[in-house]
């Protein structure tokens, strides 16, 4: 095991804490307006430590790891958060690991712990889409998305393809977070469907199998069945020749008794 493997396991958990931090200090200031300047101020100080923490993380494994520049090209999107505060909130799609711990600890079969993991991501990328367009749209004049229950009932028709129409972005920040949640949901409803048509389909091919292997013990016994009856029809035809034998002997006994 590699010094980046070993960072990445010893610092995956504190991590994942860090991000659920930032998502309460940059989501509650969204969802709850008007908050006290004094929480407002400690929300931003988490935000900034957060983003700090994992400029520092990315720095470090940028250093342990063997191949750097493979490293870069594979970890844009880290580089992204880094470089861009505005993309901060990426971020937290590293908080998605919870759900695969989860998934692999659970003794469920893999494709249920697949339609878990994909319901847990579909809900926290309806939850930050939710939160990200609030915080778009809420200050525009022509915006009609104003509460959080106007951005979740939106995100849902949103992920779904729905397009319910009541409420609708009109930003192009608003409209890009749109086409986000649009793509993911597409994508998480097509794993959904290829699981469970793939369930059905193991169902089908289990029951063309027992079917199978009945007809075959069926075949089977029909088999035994005739052997059996040919075997008898070979005894009585031996008990029918002993029968006569007995008859011979009987008649021969007779005749030299009579001699």
């Amino acid at each position: 095991m590699d010094r980046l493997t070993r960072w990445e396991r010893r610092t995956g958990p504190a991590l994942l804490t860090i991000g659920v931090l930032f998502l309460a200090g940059w989501a509650l200031p969204v969802i709850v307006q008007r908050l006290p300047p004094v929480v407002d101020r400690a929300l931003w100080y988490v935000q900034v430590t957060a983003w700090a923490l994992f400029a520092l993380d990315y720095g470090v494994r940028l250093t342990l790891a063997p191949r750097r520049l493979r490293f870069v090209v594979r970890n844009v999107p880290a580089l992204l958060v880094v470089l861009l505060p505005m993309l901060r909130p990426l971020w937290l799609l590293r908080a998605l690991l919870l759900l695969q711990v989860v998934s692999a600890r659970v003794r469920l079969p893999l494709r249920v712990r697949a339609v878990v993991y994909v319901s847990g991501t579909a809900l926290f990328l309806a939850l930050v889409g939710s939160v990200a367009v609030l915080d778009i749209e809420r200050s525009n004049p022509g915006g009609n998305i104003k509460t959080i229950g106007d951005a979740l009932w939106w995100a849902l028709t949103t992920m779904t393809t729905v397009g319910y129409g009541d409420r609708f972005p009109v930003t192009p920040e608003g409209r890009l977070v749109a086409a986000g949640l649009m793509t993911a949901g597409i994508a998480l409803l097509g794993v959904v469907t290829a699981a469970i048509a793939s369930w059905f389909v193991e169902r089908f091919q289990a029951s063309a199998a027992a079917e199978r292997r009945s007809e075959a013990e069926l075949k089977q016994a029909l088999d035994e069945l005739a052997g059996m009856r040919r075997e008898l029809g070979e005894l009585r035809q031996a008990v029918g020749e002993l029968g006569r034998l007995r008859e011979d002997l009987a008649a021969l006994t007779d005749r030299l008794g009579r001699g």
